[in-house]
C-alpha cells in the first residue's frame, strides 16, 4: 500500500509543469491593468450618465418648445383662415397620448358653408388658402426677412387672390416677400416689379418698374 502511494504520489509530481517564477509579477501587472480598465469603465459610464440626462434635458425643453409653438400658430392659423375664407374653421390637431416629438400632426379646415375635413380632401384653391393660412402664421410667430413664393396664386380666383393679397399687405413690414406670379392683383401690391419679355425671337430682356 505504502508503494503504491509512493507511485501515485510519483505520476502526480512529474505531471506537474514547470513552476513560473513571473507569477507573482505577472499578478501584480494583471491587477494593475484591471484597476485601470475599472477606472476607465467608471469614466464611461459617468460620462454616459451625463449625455443621458443632457438628452433628457434637450427633450423636455424640445417638447415644451414644440408646444408652445404649434399653440401660439395654431391661434394665428385660425384668425388667419378665417380671414381669408371670410369665415369657417381650422385647426392643427396632434395625436392623442403620443410624444409630443414624435406624434403625427394633422391640418384639419373647414371652409364655409363645409363639413371640416384633412386638408387632403380639399379643393386645389382650398388647399392653397389654408396652406398659404398656415404658411404665413408661422410667419407672424417668427417673421423671416424673406418668404418667395412661386405662382402660389394660379389656382386662387379673383376674389380668393384679393384676400390673399390682403394677407400679404398686413405682413409687409416684417417680411419682403418676392412673389413669382401673372396674376396683376398680386402684381399691384409690389413696390418693384421684374418681369422678362421678348422684344426679339429668342432674345429675352429683364424689364423693372419701381413704384414710388
Amino acid at each position: 500500500a505504502l508503494e503504491s502511494a509512493i507511485e501515485d504520489l510519483r505520476r502526480k509530481l512529474a505531471s506537474m509543469q514547470t513552476v513560473n517564477l513571473e507569477a507573482l509579477a505577472e499578478s501584480e501587472q494583471l491587477a494593475e491593468r484591471l484597476a485601470g480598465l475599472e477606472s476607465q469603465l467608471e469614466d464611461v459610464t459617468g460620462a454616459k450618465r451625463s449625455i443621458e440626462e443632457l438628452i433628457a434635458r434637450i427633450d423636455d425643453e424640445s417638447r415644451r418648445l414644440l408646444a408652445e409653438t404649434i399653440e401660439t400658430v395654431r391661434g394665428h392659423f385660425r384668425t388667419l383662415f378665417e380671414r381669408v375664407f371670410g369665415g369657417g374653421q381650422a385647426d392643427i390637431l396632434l395625436e392623442p397620448g403620443v410624444d409630443v416629438l414624435e406624434t403625427a400632426v394633422e391640418i384639419v379646415a373647414r371652409p364655409p358653408g363645409k363639413e371640416p375635413r384633412s386638408i387632403s380632401l380639399l379643393s386645389g384653391g382650398e388647399k392653397t388658402m389654408t396652406c398659404v393660412a398656415l404658411l404665413l402664421a408661422i410667419f407672424r410667430f417668427r417673421p423671416s426677412p424673406f418668404c418667395i413664393l412661386d405662382e402660389v396664386d394660379a389656382p386662387l380666383d379673383d376674389a380668393n387672390i384679393g384676400r390673399f393679397v390682403s394677407m400679404l399687405e398686413g405682413l409687409k413690414d416684417e417680411t419682403q416677400f418676392v412673389l413669382i406670379t401673372h396674376s396683376r392683383r398680386t402684381m399691384s401690391i409690389a413696390d418693384q416689379l421684374y418681369g422678362v419679355t421678348m422684344e426679339e425671337p429668342g432674345v429675352s430682356k429683364l424689364v423693372s418698374v419701381k413704384f414710388t
